[in-house]
């Protein structure tokens, strides 16, 4: 139920929708097709993920007052609960907007990823009946990568762009990180450092295995993701947690 219930509002719209810009777009390029995909798919979630990041920004910059709340009420958990919501109500943050706002994506970057994934073969069962398929589809990328065929050149500018994007989205770590030796502290080291370094090495791992198409979807996402991050950081002032309101 759940796999139909996926196929039926994610996968087959996105798929149909890749099939007629394959159709329509001149030569019927499917790197262009897909590139373009995601470009208007990211377009779409773009409010939320902008609702998301300027959220996570305003947590950061209230990191030292939340602190000065838990030292403050440390043997009452009620009160300090209680003072932490009142700080988010005044700055108007909802602390559970980033995992809903993460469940609304996921299911329909993965379905994108699925897309991606299947290339070039198209399966006309799937297609909704206003949908025609290409009478032919050209699988190259500049005329240089074959989309159908994994490309080590594309996993190595996944990996490199999946580095900035993390390095961009990554908190600064504190003063107080950086220094103390506590399991928590060398914890949230220990993830900065795998997700930093480690992760972009695993993704081009895995774009190495996987059809140039998943790597063009991967660039073109990771490239959205990293310019809303310039964006953001551009717009973004510094809050002064007495005074911030929006």
């Amino acid at each position: 139920m759940i796999h139909a219930f996926f196929d039926t509002v994610f996968y087959l719209p996105l798929y149909n929708a890749l099939v007629w810009l394959s159709a329509i777009l001149p030569g019927h390029n499917l790197a262009w097709a897909i590139i373009i995909l995601t470009i208007i798919v990211r377009l779409v979630l773009f409010p939320l993920q902008h609702s998301m990041s300027h959220t996570q920004r305003k947590l950061r910059e209230l990191d030292g007052t939340i602190k000065g709340i838990k030292e403050k009420h440390v043997k009452d958990n009620a009160e300090q609960a209680r003072q932490i919501m009142l700080l988010y109500k005044e700055h108007g943050i909802n602390p559970f907007a980033g995992f809903l706002v993460l469940i609304i994506q996921l299911p329909i970057l993965l379905a994108l990823y699925w897309v991606a994934l299947a290339g070039s073969n198209f399966d006309p069962t799937l297609l909704y009946g206003f949908v025609t398929k290409p009478e032919f589809l050209n699988t190259s990328l500049f005329g240089l990568i074959d989309v159908t065929k994994a490309s080590y050149s594309l996993a190595i500018l996944v990996g490199l762009s999946q580095y900035i994007q993390v390095s961009l989205t990554l908190p600064p770590l504190s003063s107080e990180q950086v220094d103390k030796t506590s399991l928590k502290d060398s914890f949230a080291r220990s993830m900065r450092v795998q997700m930093k370094y480690v992760l972009p090495v695993f993704v081009i791992l895995i774009a190495t295995q996987l059809p140039a198409a998943v790597s063009i979807y991967w660039l073109t996402s990771n490239l959205f993701s990293i310019g809303h991050e310039l964006y953001v950081n551009k717009k973004a002032r510094l809050i002064n947690p007495g005074k911030l309101k929006s």
